[in-house]
């Protein structure tokens, strides 16, 4: 019996030992830095270092919410973010079934890589290539596009507001659009090829294909996708929010989000916990939609609920 059970936890333990890496990058990663959760809460003095520091109550979250920025940023936040929910999940769908539909397997390879390539370059770079399309001297739309349509003014991109909305959804779903299209094709191709025959037997139309086999059985992966950008609702890509308008303060009533003016405060005011105050807000938040979202799911359709 002894010997069972020896063998038993050199089977179990091998397998704790292949997980500990994991396990200890997962704990280092994600759980240790909870601790900083405490600057929140304080007055940092570098001098101190944190733990010493005055405690400082609600007063850094007082601060932000008392600030005239503090509606625009989180208009801005959630607007934006409502936007991108419903292109990713409608364009990303829309392209994976385009994807599938497409019958030469080089073709198919050719459009996946151009349509994912935007997806591996940094925002650094798409920034520069926005600027090469925008900018007021040297831009492709200033001194290409509007002579040829006749028009002898330039447009300052990086000073009118008006333009930006569009733009920031326009270069969001150009950049991103790949990842939510793998996402959905992925589950397309897994679709046995058995659902369609029958389908084209019994004299179903494209439409009706798509509509009966293939939205179905997206339904647990867009459901899935959707829960969890609810749940980061109150996030927002820093990379295209920052970079792409190039922090330009006349821009900031249409492109500061609660990332860039936490950033923004942190480089100008040095306001330490006023950032982790902002930070700690909008996780709550985030947990508080995905607990909300997941529960609205659940009851419309259980099955398909995270838990």
């Amino acid at each position: 019996m002894k010997t069972k059970k020896k063998l038993h936890w050199k089977k179990i333990g091998a397998v704790y030992l292949m997980m500990f890496p994991a396990l200890a990058y997962f704990f280092i990663n994600n759980y240790l830095p909870m601790l900083g959760i405490v600057i929140a809460f304080k007055k940092v003095n570098y001098g101190l270092g944190v733990l010493k520091s005055p405690w400082a109550g609600l007063d850094n979250f007082q601060f932000l919410f008392s600030s005239g920025s503090a509606w625009l940023i989180t208009r801005n936040t959630i607007f934006y973010n409502i936007g991108f929910i419903i292109l990713n999940t409608v364009l990303g769908i829309v392209i994976a079934i385009l994807l599938n539909e497409i019958q030469n397997k080089m073709a198919t390879k050719v459009y996946q890589t151009v349509i994912l390539l935007p997806y591996l370059m940094s925002w650094v770079v798409a920034s520069y290539l926005v600027y090469a399309f925008l900018g007021g001297d040297t831009g492709f739309i200033n001194n290409t596009i509007l002579p040829l349509l006749g028009s002898d003014k330039t447009i300052a991109f990086y000073q009118e507001t008006k333009y930006w909305p569009f733009i920031l959804f326009f270069v969001s779903q150009w950049k991103g659009i790949g990842f939510n299209m793998i996402l959905y094709y992925a589950c397309i191709i897994g679709i046995a090829p058995d659902y369609y025959e029958a389908a084209r037997v019994d004299g179903a139309k494209k439409w009706q294909e798509i509509k009966t086999i293939t939205l179905p059985f997206l339904k647990p992966t867009i459901i899935t996708m959707v829960i969890l950008s609810i749940g980061k609702m109150f996030y927002s890509d820093f990379g295209l929010f920052y970079q792409i308008p190039k922090n330009s303060g006349m821009l900031y009533s249409v492109t500061q989000t609660i990332d860039t003016y936490v950033y923004n405060a942190l480089m100008t005011q040095n306001n330490l916990g006023m950032s982790a105050a902002a930070s700690f807000y909008q996780s709550i938040v985030g947990f508080i939609l995905v607990i909300a979202a997941n529960a609205v799911i659940r009851k419309i359709s259980r099955e398909n609920a995270m838990f």
